[in-house]
């Protein structure tokens, strides 16, 4: 199937995370293995730009996913995080901070509901993001 998968529990995980730190930014690693995505792993926020507009992945919460993923026999395949007030399409800050490989999930909290959610893979040049189909199954 092409695009990425997410299981029931880990699109409501997504969602919830973003509705529980509206008005700021959540942010978290997504967990699994041929791009379906198991387990929705929540990291803090912790950016000192204003969690409002922005979220950090810090290495050692990069290094916690991992070993989340190994514990649990899955792979990181990528990360997501809310767009408070905002569509769920990718900021310049995005793509500034994005890495190769991985996919990237966005989640539009529109007054405190999950509205739209998509997903993104940066291209080979890192010039822009690439939407990926995004499949809900069991």
């Amino acid at each position: 199937m092409d695009g990425l998968t997410l299981r029931p529990l880990a699109d409501a995980a997504i969602r919830a995370h973003g509705r529980e730190t509206f008005p700021h930014e959540c942010c978290g690693a997504l967990l699994g293995r041929d791009g379906a995505v198991h387990e929705a792993y929540p990291l803090a926020n912790t950016t000192e730009e204003g969690p409002r507009r922005r979220f950090l992945v810090r290495p050692d919460d990069y290094r916690g996913a991992e070993q989340r993923a190994r514990a649990t026999g899955l792979d990181l395949l990528g990360f997501y995080h809310s767009h408070p007030d905002h569509p769920a399409r990718p900021s310049q800050y995005d793509l500034d901070h994005a890495w190769p490989s991985f996919s990237y999930v966005i989640v539009s909290i529109m007054a405190g509901q999950d509205k739209l959610l998509t997903s993104w893979r940066l291209k080979a040049d890192r010039s822009a993001f690439d939407e990926e189909p995004v499949h809900i199954t069991v």
